[in-house]
């Protein structure tokens, strides 16, 4: 029964893990962590297996969530939650790309406290009913309902903001990469909101922007910048575009190993964000099973 449940469920554990954490590593170990419980649980306690998992999981990451916030206080930068291969021949956990958030939600989900974080995602992304969530969570579902209200409201989410990836975003990458292959500061800064916000996680272990980089002018600078730079970067550079979260991201490779993930948010006909991952600890698991 064991192997069933695991072969039934091992997706929806990863990407249950992966959202409440923002690493897919934590999310494999959970997904061992977890199924290596359930084989020596009572199969009769066993009546509703995608609840009791979800509860397992749920609890094994809001204890995760506590130590990793302690670790975040002491990081170097701007913290970034860890990219993932979703594309369906490169994934190799079963991502359920149905019920993944997009990469611009995720990381507005650092917000939240683990039991905020814990609803939203059970709600958002996997549609549990409020009943499911406050079995999983452990709060009734007047509380669930208010927890879910709050942190919206600290995500600052808006009514139509997309909480998944859009598919129109590669054609804004292709865009991007056009006009700073052509060097044109004019078309980069047609391209980006007035309020454009780039942040780059290096984690100290890679050369990034410590803070975030704000205004449509400072951004194309900064993108500008990167781009004349590229011939004299050692190595050589090479940029695809590739299925990253659900969603068209920009892979930058030196040497055969990715080096550079970037991820944008689209909205109201501009890009708002740029997410560039650059810490090669966040990019590990990617360059393994890439």
């Amino acid at each position: 029964m064991q192997e069933e449940l695991y072969l039934q469920y091992k997706g929806l554990v990863f990407t249950l893990a992966y959202q409440l954490t923002g690493s897919a590593s934590d999310a494999e170990d959970v997904v061992q962590d977890v199924f290596l419980k359930v084989h020596g649980v009572d199969p009769k306690r066993l009546t509703n297996p995608k609840a009791y998992l979800c509860r397992m999981t749920t609890n094994r990451c809001r204890d995760l969530l506590k130590s990793a916030r302690r670790k975040r206080e002491r990081y170097i930068g701007e913290w970034l939650p860890e990219p993932i291969f979703t594309s369906r021949e490169e994934s190799l956990h079963a991502v359920i790309r149905e019920e993944l958030l997009s990469y611009a939600v995720l990381v507005l989900l650092e917000r939240l406290t683990p039991v905020e974080r814990a609803v939203f995602v059970l709600r958002e992304a996997l549609n549990f009913e409020f009943a499911e969530i406050a079995e999983v969570v452990g709060k009734s579902e007047a509380n669930c309902r208010k927890l879910l209200s709050r942190a919206r409201e600290k995500m600052k989410l808006a009514g139509d903001e997309p909480i998944r990836p859009e598919a129109s975003d590669e054609a804004w990458i292709r865009r991007m990469l056009s006009a700073l292959e052509r060097d044109d500061a004019e078309a980069v800064v047609s391209l980006l909101a007035e309020d454009v916000v780039l942040v780059s996680d290096g984690g100290g272990k890679a050369v990034a922007a410590v803070h975030p980089i704000v205004s449509k002018d400072s951004v194309a600078k900064f993108l500008l910048g990167l781009f004349r730079q590229i011939p004299y970067y050692k190595g050589g550079v090479r940029i695809e575009i590739r299925e990253i979260n659900g969603q068209p991201a920009v892979t930058v490779r030196s040497g055969g190993e990715i080096e550079t993930i970037v991820l944008i948010h689209v909205g109201r006909n501009a890009i708002r964000n740029l997410f560039f991952v650059r810490n090669p600890d966040k990019l590990r698991h990617l360059n393994r099973h890439d």
